[in-house]
């Protein structure tokens, strides 16, 4: 991989929180979201980012937006500093990263018809396309992602889940993005229209050379649609590799047990399958353990889990390697290996 090839790098990232109490609200604590993330996107690419619920991803995929203020670290698009720029520069910016949110029933404006809330980008960049030919793209980009163009006067409570979402992407891509930020875009969905907007999803990045940030915490969605795969465990990445070597060949026992939690469609498989069980709770970010954030729940640790913090880096899986942040990280096969428990 070349330097013209990343499209999108983070760099230390860190968002911690502060948490107030007392009449006069002071500071007395912090809730570490995002505790030094680093990762690099390339062009076309999709990198999915998965994890349970409060590790940090949506933080995340807000700071790539810079929808929120990191507390330390960078992120360079197109090897510039975006938090570096102001004004007009990073409103130019904005043209080519844009994101698609969870919830399509709260992130469409209700009083607003659809062709204005697709239409919204083109009056906040009119520059991006004449205002004669708006209404014309506008229907375009509701045919593209696959609904009516005749429906442009409708408003969002008109159409169903799924259709909501679509608009969503619609209004994602209006001004040909390089990078699309997708924070759990199917979440919300019933499985048969998650199936349809993660197939629309492919398709748009194959027509339009998108980039995709796949935040989610459905392993089965994210490994059908990434390249690359990065796990993340209490505003950490834990493991981070392309899609084969982190479904079938993970070393980090966060991965390990992560995928072992997966059901097996196939009952004559179960009993073969490897069981990781995981005792005790997920730590809380505002009080995260000392040396590595995993140890409290790991089978593998060790007395300098709890000491030293494991550094990610490339680690062997058996066939290759790719990068994992554990100290005794090896390869570990779910299916037909010996079941562990903590």
């Amino acid at each position: 991989m070349t330097d013209g090839d990343v499209v999108l790098k983070a760099d230390g990232l860190v968002k911690h929180y502060p948490i107030k109490a007392g009449i006069l609200r002071r500071t007395v604590g912090q809730v570490k979201a995002v505790d030094g993330v680093s990762f690099e996107l390339r062009r076309g690419e999709t990198l999915g980012i998965v994890g349970e619920s409060g590790c940090g991803k949506s933080t995340l995929g807000r700071l790539l937006m810079r929808l929120e203020e990191p507390t330390a670290g960078t992120v360079e698009f197109d090897g510039v500093d975006m938090y570096a720029a102001r004004g007009a520069a990073m409103r130019r910016l904005r043209r080519d990263i844009q994101i698609v949110f969870q919830d399509p029933y709260t992130s469409l404006n209700p009083r607003k018809t659809v062709g204005d809330i697709i239409g919204e980008p083109f009056e906040i960049h009119p520059d991006a396309i004449p205002k004669g030919d708006r209404r014309r793209r506008v229907q375009e980009l509701l045919d593209l992602v696959g609904l009516n163009p005749e429906h442009i006067h409708r408003y969002p409570h008109q159409f169903s889940g799924g259709q909501r979402q679509r608009i969503g992407i619609a209004r994602g891509v209006a001004l040909n993005p390089k990078v699309l930020i997708c924070d759990e875009p199917v979440s919300a969905l019933d499985v048969s229209v998650q199936a349809q907007v993660v197939n629309l999803l492919e398709r748009l990045q194959d027509e339009l050379g998108l980039a995709y940030v796949f935040i989610a915490h459905d392993l089965s969605v994210v490994r059908h649609i990434s390249d690359r795969v990065g796990v993340m465990y209490l505003g950490t990445l834990a493991e981070i590799g392309d899609e084969d070597q982190i479904y079938s060949r993970p070393t980090h026992p966060y991965t390990q047990a992560l995928l072992s939690a997966v059901p097996v469609p196939d009952p004559t498989l179960r009993h073969s399958r490897a069981q990781i069980k995981l005792t005790g709770d997920v730590p809380s970010p505002a009080n995260p353990p000392s040396g590595c954030r995993f140890h409290t729940r790991c089978f593998k640790a060790e007395d300098t889990c709890s000491v030293d913090v494991p550094l990610l880096v490339s680690r062997p899986d058996g066939v290759g390697s790719h990068d994992s942040a554990c100290h005794f990280a090896a390869p570990f096969s779910v299916v037909g290996a010996e079941a562990h428990s903590a």
